[in-house]
C-alpha cells in the first residue's frame, strides 16, 4: 500500500513539474526576453534602432503577412522577424504597433483568403519557394512581407527570404518614413503633377502596338488624386498637349523627355510628325521627368513600344517623390572631367560600369550630378564623390573643389594613377597589351597640400585574388598579384564602422604616403583605413598586368606593408592661400578642342567677360570648416567588378560605411555592418599547423591512453584500502 502512495506521488509530482514549466513559456510568450550571447549581438537592436523608434511622434504601425506552416529556414524567419518587432515595441509601446495576419498555408480558411486580400491591396504579392517533402521537391506560394504605414504614408518590404541586414532595413525605412511626413508638411507649395502627352500620338498609337491611349490621361489622374491623401494633398495634377499648345511644347523641349518621331505613311493616312508621352514632377524650379513610353528593339521584329502600366505610375511618381523633394540625404558626384558614368549602362569605358554602386547609393541618399563646367559645387553639399576624372582640371576647377571643401563639402575620390591606353595595332601583327600611362588630373596637386601623395605605381601582392584554371589551361590556381586581398588584421578596427569588415579585395590599385609635417601644419588627423601584407610590392615605370608574366621579386627588402586607403579629417588650409584667385577659363573653340591643356589655354585663352571675376573676400575661405577626405587610388573600387547590387559583400559593406561616415551616418555604418558574415579564420604560422596536426595525430591517442592508465590506478587504490579495512 506504502509503495502504491509512493508511485502516486511520484506521477503527482510529474504532472506538477510538467504544469510549471508550461505556464512558464506562456508567460514568457506574454512577457518577452531574450539574452544576445553573440560577440557582435546581432540578434540585438542597434542604438540608432532604438534611438528611431523611441523618437516617434506619430502612430506606425507595421503589417505582417507571413504565410503558415512554413518549411525551414522560412519559419524561424518569421519568428525573428516577429521578434526583432518586438524589441522595436518595447522602445515605444505607445506609437510602435505590430500587426501580424497569417495569409495562408495549411488548412486555409475564409479568414486567411481576407487577409490575402488584405496584403494584394498593400502591395504584397505571394513569392514562390522550393521546399522538400517526402524525398520530393515541391513548390508553394508563400506571403512573406510587410508594410509600415505613418499616417496615410506607406513603405513597403515585399519580400524577406531572409534574415541578412533586416534591422537595417527596417531601421532605415522608419527612417524614412519620418523623413517624408515631415519633408511633405514642411512644404509651402504643392507639388505640380503634370502628363505631357501629345494628342499627334492617338494617329498612330494603333500602328506601334498602343491601344486606348486616349484613356491614358484619366487613368493617369485617378493614380495621381488618388496619392492626395498619402501625400497630405501636396501632389496636384494637370494635363498639358505639346501638339496643340506652344507653351506646353516649349516647356516639354527644356526637359529631358525624349519624343518619338515618325515620318510620313500617306497610305495609312498619317503625315510625319513627332510626340511625347510622360510625367513631369516639379516643385518650384526643380523638376523630375518620368518617361512613360519606351522603345525596345526587338531582334527580327524591330522596335516595339511599351506604355508604363498604369498599376506601376503610382510607384514611380511615389520614388520620384522622395527624390524630388529632398527625403533622402544629398550626395554630389562629379558628372564631367571625364569621371566614370554613375549607372551608366553594363558596358562602360574598359568594363568599369558603376551600375551597383548606383543602386547601394539610391537606397540612401538622392544623388545629385554636379556639372562643374557648368555651374559651381552647391552650397550646403554633405559629400562630394569623384571617381575616376580623365580630363585635366584648370586651376578655376581646383578653386572650386577647394572652396566646397573649405566650406565643409566632404570628399569621396577614388582615383587612378595610371590609364589605360590601347596602343594602335599594326598591319599582321598580334594584338598588344594595354599600355598604362600616367594620369595626372590637378587634383594632385590639392592632395600633396592637403597631405596626401598617390605613388606612381601599382601594389602587387602574394596575398591576393586567386583564379581557378579551367582543366583544358591544366587546372590549379593562377594567383593574381594586382588584386590584393586585405586581410583582417591590416584594416583599422578604431573606427567603430570597420571593427565587423574582417576582408577586402582590391585591384590595380596605388600607394599612398602622408607628408607628416604638413599633415601636422594644418592640424588634420590622418586614419589609415587599410594596407596591404608585408609580402607585397611596388610595379613602376613599365607597368604589365599579364598574370602569366608577373612573378614575385627575389630580394625580401622590396617586401613590405603599403598604405593604400586614407581618411583625412579636420579643418584643411586653402591651396590657393597667398596665391591669386583663378579666373574662369572660356570654353574652347573648335579650333582650340584638339590637343591643348587647359592650363595652356588659361594662359592664351582671354574670359568671355573681359572683366576680372567678382569674388568678395568673405567668398574665399583660407582656413575651412571641419571636414573630411576620403582617399583611394583605385577606382575599381567603385566599380561592378568589386561591389555587388546587395550590398552585403563586405567590399560593399565597406564602401557604404565610409560614405555614410562623411555623412555623419556613423550609427547606420555600424548597425550594418554587424551582421557581416565573411569571418575569416586567423593566419596561423608554419609551427603551429605542425603542431595542431600532432597533436590530432598522436596526442590525442596518447591522451586516452593516459586516462585509461589514470583510471587503472584509481581503481587500483580503491581495491587496495578494500582489501585493508576487510584485513583489519
Amino acid at each position: 500500500m506504502e509503495r502504491t502512495h509512493r508511485g502516486h506521488v511520484k506521477y503527482i509530482k510529474y504532472a506538477m513539474y510538467v504544469t510549471v514549466i508550461v505556464l512558464i513559456n506562456i508567460v514568457a510568450t506574454g512577457i518577452f526576453f531574450r539574452i544576445d550571447l553573440t560577440r557582435n549581438r546581432v540578434y540585438s537592436l542597434s542604438p540608432i534602432s532604438k534611438e528611431v523608434a523611441a523618437t516617434l511622434s506619430e502612430p506606425l504601425t507595421v503589417k505582417v503577412f507571413f504565410s503558415r506552416d512554413l518549411p525551414a529556414p522560412y519559419n524561424t524567419n518569421a519568428q525573428y522577424l516577429r521578434d526583432l518587432l518586438n524589441e522595436y515595441a518595447q522602445q515605444n509601446p505607445r506609437f510602435f504597433k505590430v500587426d501580424v495576419y497569417n495569409v495562408g498555408g495549411e488548412g486555409a480558411d475564409d479568414r486567411d483568403l481576407t487577409n490575402q486580400q488584405i496584403a494584394r491591396d498593400y502591395g504584397i504579392q505571394p513569392v514562390q519557394i522550393q521546399i522538400v517533402e517526402r524525398d520530393e521537391l515541391k513548390f508553394r506560394q508563400a506571403y512573406m512581407g510587410l508594410v509600415m504605414i505613418h499616417g496615410d504614408i506607406v513603405e513597403r518590404i515585399p519580400t524577406i527570404s531572409d534574415t541578412d541586414g533586416l534591422e537595417y532595413r527596417l531601421t532605415t525605412t522608419i527612417q524614412k518614413l519620418n523623413h517624408k511626413v515631415s519633408a511633405l508638411l514642411a512644404l509651402d507649395e504643392p507639388v505640380q503633377a503634370t502628363l505631357a502627352l501629345s494628342s499627334d500620338l492617338y494617329k498612330i498609337a494603333p500602328l506601334i502596338g498602343i491601344q486606348d491611349l486616349e484613356r491614358y490621361p484619366d487613368q493617369v489622374r485617378a493614380v495621381i488624386e488618388g496619392m492626395g491623401a498619402k501625400t497630405y494633398d501636396r501632389l496636384t495634377f494637370e494635363r498639358i498637349d505639346p501638339s496643340t499648345q506652344p507653351a506646353a511644347a516649349d516647356r516639354v523641349a527644356r526637359t529631358d523627355l525624349q519624343p518619338l518621331r515618325w515620318d510620313s505613311a500617306p497610305t495609312m493616312g498619317v503625315q510625319a510628325g513627332e510626340g511625347v508621352v510622360g510625367l513631369l514632377l516639379q516643385y518650384k524650379d526643380q523638376i523630375r521627368e518620368i518617361p512613360l513610353l519606351r522603345a525596345i528593339r526587338v531582334p527580327l521584329f524591330g522596335d516595339q513600344y511599351q506604355l508604363t502600366e498604369v498599376e506601376l505610375i503610382e510607384t514611380l511618381v511615389a520614388t520620384h517623390l522622395e527624390r524630388l523633394i529632398g527625403i533622402n540625404e544629398s550626395l554630389g558626384y562629379l558628372a564631367d572631367f571625364g569621371t566614370l558614368p554613375l549607372g551608366g549602362g553594363p558596358f562602360g569605358p574598359r568594363g568599369d560600369a558603376l551600375n551597383n554602386f548606383s543602386t547601394l547609393l539610391d537606397r540612401s541618399y538622392a544623388v545629385t550630378p554636379v556639372h562643374l563646367r557648368e555651374e559651381p559645387i552647391p552650397d550646403g553639399l554633405q559629400t562630394l564623390v569623384i571617381a575616376r576624372p580623365g580630363e585635366t582640371f584648370s586651376d578655376y576647377d581646383l578653386f572650386q573643389i577647394d572652396q566646397a571643401l573649405m566650406r565643409g563639402t566632404n570628399l569621396a575620390l577614388f582615383i587612378d594613377a595610371f590609364e589605360q591606353q590601347q596602343p594602335r595595332q599594326q598591319p599582321m601583327m598580334a594584338q598588344q597589351m594595354p599600355v598604362h600611362v600616367p594620369l595626372d588630373t590637378g587634383l594632385e596637386r590639392l592632395l600633396n597640400h592637403y597631405g596626401v601623395h598617390i605613388e606612381r605605381a601599382l601594389v602587387l601582392d602574394e596575398k591576393c585574388y586567386r583564379q581557378r584554371l579551367p582543366q583544358q589551361q591544366g587546372g590549379g590556381e593562377q594567383p593574381i598579384y594586382f588584386a590584393p586581398e586585405i586581410e583582417n588584421q591590416r584594416i583599422n578596427k578604431e573606427l567603430d564602422y570597420l571593427q565587423n569588415i574582417k576582408g577586402l579585395i582590391t585591384l590595380e590599385i596605388s600607394p599612398l604616403t602622408l607628408d607628416a609635417d604638413r599633415i601636422a601644419a594644418q592640424g588634420v588627423t590622418a586614419h589609415q583605413l587599410f594596407a596591404s601584407s608585408d609580402r607585397s610590392w611596388e610595379m613602376r615605370d613599365r607597368i604589365m598586368l599579364n598574370p602569366m608574366f608577373i612573378q614575385p621579386p627575389t630580394a625580401d627588402r622590396e617586401m613590405a606593408s603599403r598604405p593604400l586607403a586614407y581618411l583625412l579629417e579636420g579643418a584643411f588650409s586653402s591651396y590657393f592661400k597667398d596665391k591669386p584667385i583663378p579666373a574662369k577659363p572660356a570654353p574652347e573653340t573648335d579650333a582650340e578642342a584638339g590637343g591643348e591643356t587647359d592650363e595652356a589655354n588659361d594662359a592664351t585663352t582671354p574670359a568671355v567677360d573681359a572683366r576680372p571675376p567678382i569674388i568678395s573676400e568673405t567668398g574665399f575661405r583660407e582656413t575651412g570648416r571641419p571636414a573630411k577626405i576620403l582617399l583611394i587610388a583605385s577606382s575599381k573600387m567603385i566599380t561592378d567588378q568589386l561591389l555587388d547590387d546587395g550590398g552585403r559583400h563586405p567590399n560593399s559593406m565597406f564602401i557604404l560605411n565610409m560614405i555614410d561616415a562623411l555623412n555623419g551616418r556613423e550609427a547606420v555604418a555600424v548597425m550594418r555592418s554587424k551582421e557581416q558574415q565573411y569571418n575569416p579564420l586567423e593566419p596561423t604560422s608554419a609551427t603551429l599547423k605542425t603542431a595542431i596536426k600532432t597533436l590530432n595525430v598522436a596526442g590525442l591517442p596518447l591522451l586516452v591512453v593516459l586516462s585509461g592508465l589514470i583510471v587503472w590506478w584509481l581503481r587500483h587504490l580503491r581495491k587496495k584500502r578494500i582489501q585493508t579495512l576487510f584485513q583489519k
